[in-house]
């Protein structure tokens, strides 16, 4: 009994009041903290620990998971990259390409208007030689016609027409060959 005379001698002389500090609660609440945690640590610690270790470890999860998640997209990002620097590379060569077949073709169309101007002057001296030719013909003949005119106008006599022409051809043949 020397505990409960203890306790009623303590509530005694104890001030009264809610926040008021007494020996006899004071020791109650030690002993039901400690009897709690006696019950917490065998129940309800385990379950607790395990709940924040299997929320620790689904956090980690996810962070991995993010991780890897992270590293997947730089190597995609790497590998559009690498097709972008690719594509500009093949669009640059497409345009040089481009522009070096536009080079040839114009050099191409150059040569050949060159070469249809060639011919087209080639054909047009060759056309001038034979018409000269022929103006040269023709007024040779023209000219063997009034020689003959007037030598029959001369010798007031009309000569062989064939032999006249002859002798007039004959005649300027040997004029052009002295002359070359």
């Amino acid at each position: 009994m020397p505990l409960a005379a203890f306790l009623q001698a303590a509530a005694e002389e104890a001030p009264k009041g809610p926040f008021a500090l007494t020996p006899g609660v004071s020791l109650w609440t030690l002993v039901i903290f400690l009897i709690l945690l006696v019950l917490l640590a065998r129940t309800a610690w385990p379950a607790i620990l395990k709940t924040v270790e299997e929320r620790e470890r689904k956090i980690q999860a996810q962070l991995d998971e993010a991780a890897k998640a992270n590293a997947e997209a730089q190597r995609v990002l790497a590998a559009y990259q690498q097709q972008l620097a690719a594509a500009r590379e093949e669009a640059g060569a497409i345009v040089a390409a481009g522009r070096q077949a536009g080079q040839r073709l114009r050099e191409d169309l150059v040569a050949k208007g060159r070469a249809e101007q060639e011919d087209l002057l080639v054909r047009a001296r060759r056309e001038i030689g034979l018409e000269k030719d022929k103006a040269l013909g023709e007024l040779r003949r023209e000219a063997v016609e009034l020689s003959i005119a007037a030598a029959s106008k001369v010798i007031e006599r009309n000569l062989d027409n064939e032999t006249d022409r002859r002798l007039v051809q004959d005649y300027l043949d040997h004029l052009e060959s002295s002359r070359s």
